[in-house]
């Protein structure tokens, strides 16, 4: 019996990124599943260029730097039947006549939800230990820290209040399952038995910022949510407590976060903020009770491949007949990131 047609597929992103999500093995096993053509990678979708492969293409993989997929792009691919994103959120990337049309649309956003748990789960650790703090000292003093100077410091019974049981909030609290730290988790989806089944007490946000030594931020960007930490709430936060925020910036009012970091009151593990990057006049470049980073958390280098092996993964299932793994729903864009 002859083989079945391959789907055509096309890339739709940045190309740079390209080598780092299907390195060759994984490249040769997509190309196995799908007629693409890797030397083609579009970034706009009324370059005449790419006009003959979008016109039989059923199928987008989309990462970084894809346009957005408007009524143009959608009258540029007629036959497209699936997006297929090799990234984290695609609200930003999909327009509602994508929805409209019924294209299936999956994301690897779980993949990417991994190394932000991870790189959390360090900053938490670390911020108990007092490491930043106790480096800035060794750097100056060049001298040991006594006793009282380690008395506050230490990670048995920490308390680590976590806001969101998103995919990446729901892989730090596995990861944190190890520890002896006390997990409290603010969720309004969240009931108190599934927070239980998490590891973690359900809480309001207004006690968990009242009980927490570290606050770690794992909300969506939604409308709900902008600035849900603002000046009141901070003001919640005790005396030498730490936010981390690897969600979004827009999560926080960052000129009431600002003022409580200037004050020393509160210290910050920051690797989103908004806007983003800060303006070069900004303090948090320079505080030492702030750690900066430049939006890292998420999947960098190596780990961009696993992005690719959950695109290559969902494509096999489309081939077989199989609905999609990590499919992106409409209704679901109003409470997810």
């Amino acid at each position: 019996m002859p083989s079945p047609q391959l789907p055509r597929a096309v890339f739709a992103m940045d190309p740079v990124h390209l080598p780092l999500l299907f390195p060759p093995p994984l490249m040769e096993r997509l190309r196995r599943t799908a007629d693409i053509d890797p030397g083609l990678v579009v970034r706009d979708f009324t370059d005449p260029a790419a006009a003959a492969a979008l016109a039989c293409a059923e199928v987008l993989i989309t990462g970084w730097g894809c346009p957005h997929l408007d009524a143009g792009a959608l009258a540029a691919a007629p036959k497209l039947d699936a997006v297929l994103h090799a990234a984290g959120s695609v609200r930003s990337l999909v327009g509602d006549v994508l929805w409209e049309r019924g294209v299936k649309v999956s994301s690897a956003v779980t993949g990417n939800a991994l190394p932000v748990a991870e790189y959390t789960l360090a900053m938490i650790l670390l911020v108990g230990k007092d490491a930043f703090d106790h480096r800035e000292r060794f750097r100056r003093t060049h001298t040991y820290p006594g006793p009282a100077q380690t008395a506050a410091t230490g990670n048995l019974g920490r308390r680590v209040g976590v806001i969101g049981a998103s995919r990446v909030g729901r892989r730090l609290l596995e990861l944190l399952r190890p520890f002896d730290l006390t997990v409290l988790l603010h969720d309004p989806y969240v009931s108190a038995a599934e927070a239980a089944a998490l590891g973690a007490e359900s809480l309001s946000l207004e006690e968990l910022l009242r009980h927490s030594d570290i606050v770690s931020l794992h909300a969506p960007d939604i409308p709900e949510t902008h600035h849900m930490l603002d000046r009141d709430r901070l003001a919640l936060v005790r005396d030498g407590g730490v936010l981390i925020n690897t969600a979004r910036g827009a999560l926080v009012d960052h000129d009431a976060l600002a003022d409580e970091l200037v004050s020393g009151r509160l210290s910050a593990v920051l690797d989103v903020t908004d806007p983003e990057p800060l303006p070069a006049g900004s303090p948090l470049y320079d505080l030492p009770n702030v750690f900066l980073t430049p939006h890292i958390a998420g999947s960098l280098g190596n780990e961009l491949e696993r992005l690719g092996r959950i695109v290559v993964e969902e494509l096999e299932r489309l081939v077989a007949g199989l609905p999609p793994a990590h499919e992106v729903r409409h209704a679901d864009l109003a409470r997810v990131a």
